[in-house]
């Protein structure tokens, strides 16, 4: 496990703490009490990393509860509560996980977070922009402090205002986490090393390497994702018992720049042949291989694919002509095509694909060729958004009508998912929350679903 912190006598100000190292020490108990001790110990909490501390605990019971906290001086913090993963071949009945993403904190209170504190859940899962660098959308209840930041102090101060909301907290403090980020953690559809907004590259690096530094540091993630300039290994297994695997992705960080726009931006519906191009990849070719490989040696019953955004081809232009949008998958048709060939390889079929970016709920079959009646290789789900607003019904409606893999799909509603597997079946709610404008609004069912053990495929 990875037990995160940071100190901050004033946490909107980068520059609000001394600048010399602080000790902080953390302790693990077997109970909320704090009173059975499993291991304790010290970190320095770093200028340099902006006095965030990320604790790698050892030597812990597999599969099971433990509870932490942290002091420094005479401050003590807040309880949390966690769990290690079963032992790797341990046989476990079932487990329980919820996923989100698209957290825009002007546009929303965080009433799914505060959900997820209270759902009892094994794990969360974010799949990106946990922040969002640029204000936007309409009926803001609250506002960011400053600009676009584009350098390290501004993307931590960014950073601090979003961990200062109670109901983020209470979420990272009740079950662990696995995380990774999609565009909105550096700058909207960048692609690699190019922006839509920053045309000069070594400027877009430096701002690159700025965000992913204020990412780590803020972040319960292991010292192995600790950039290096502006790159940094986020991608990765998580094994749990002889379950689940989960595979978090990155794609951003890798993948191709993109195709038949006619200028920087990604927001035109367009269609041409170099989407399709065979070298074109999402997740970069490296990324891919490791994938590939992971996933055929995978020992696990179900094996879920963390990754940003909607994988199944979606075609969004209204009428009988086609277009698509070009920073999802639909514009790495190649690079999907050849996940989706290694997925159809897999041998007990139990692939499932986990989603975030389109702030929308969706439930999709993924085959090799959408437009055929081949069996499903996989089962897709997209989880909504935390609060970042969605399409028009009537935009949704087309999709759903032009692209009848997507078996469900809901724009109206925030929220997130929860995702509940056993050895014979993977069952999975899509929870949403009455309003996110009304900070006490509640959060309920919005659609249930289910996947058959060896039948992929959406069951509603």
């Amino acid at each position: 496990m990875v037990l995160w912190t940071r100190l901050g006598s004033d946490p909107l100000q980068a520059a609000g703490l001394t600048a010399t190292p602080l000790r902080v020490d953390w302790e693990i108990a077997e109970d909320a009490a704090m009173s059975r001790m499993a291991a304790r110990g010290s970190e320095m909490a770093i200028p340099d990393l902006a006095h965030s501390v990320h604790v790698e605990a050892r030597g812990l019971r597999p599969g099971r509860e433990y509870w932490y906290r942290f002091r420094a001086g005479d401050a003590v913090s807040a309880i949390g509560r966690t769990r290690t993963a079963p032992a790797a071949g341990e046989s476990l009945a079932a487990f329980r996980f919820a996923f989100g993403s698209c957290s825009q904190y002007e546009q929303g209170w965080f009433n799914a977070y505060r959900d997820m504190a209270a759902n009892e859940l094994d794990l969360i899962v974010h799949l990106g922009d946990y922040i969002y660098e640029s204000s936007w959308g309409v009926k803001h209840v609250r506002k960011h402090t400053g600009g676009i930041p584009t350098t390290l102090a501004e993307f931590r101060d960014r950073f601090a205002l979003y961990k200062t909301d109670r109901d983020l907290q209470a979420a990272h403090a009740a079950a662990p986490w696995i995380v990774i980020w999609d565009d909105h953690e550096v700058a909207n559809d960048y692609t690699d090393d190019r922006s839509p907004v920053m045309q000069d590259r070594t400027q877009f690096l430096a701002v690159r390497a700025a965000a992913y530094r204020a990412w780590y540091e803020h972040m319960p993630v292991p010292r192995t994702a600790l950039p290096q300039g502006p790159d940094a290994l986020i991608y990765g297994r998580h094994r749990f018992g002889d379950l689940l695997d989960i595979f978090a992705l990155d794609g951003r960080q890798y993948r191709s720049h993109h195709a038949c726009l006619p200028g920087t931006s990604a927001n035109p519906l367009v269609d041409c042949p170099d989407r399709s191009a065979p070298e074109r990849t999402y997740l970069g070719m490296k990324q891919e291989r490791w994938l590939a490989d992971e996933m055929r040696r995978s020992p696990a019953r179900w094996s879920v694919i963390a990754q940003p955004t909607l994988m199944a081809e979606a075609d969004r232009k209204v009428g009988p002509e086609h277009a698509y949008w070009m920073d999802g998958w639909d514009g790495y048709a190649a690079g999907r095509r050849r996940l989706l060939e290694t997925l159809a390889t897999q041998p007990n079929r139990n692939s499932l694909v986990v989603s975030g970016d389109v702030h929308a709920f969706y439930a999709a079959d993924l085959r090799i060729d959408p437009a055929s009646r081949d069996p499903a290789v996989a089962t897709e789900f997209v989880g909504g958004a935390i609060t970042s607003q969605g399409a028009a019904p009537a935009t949704i409606a087309n999709v759903l009508a032009k692209n009848p893999h997507l078996r469900f799909g809901r724009a109206d509603k925030r929220g997130y998912a929860v995702m509940k597997m056993d050895t014979k079946r993977c069952d999975v709610e899509f929870r949403a929350v009455d309003n996110e404008k009304d900070a006490t609004s509640a959060t309920g069912t919005l659609a249930k679903f289910s996947v058959e053990s060896g039948m992929p495929g959406v069951q509603m």
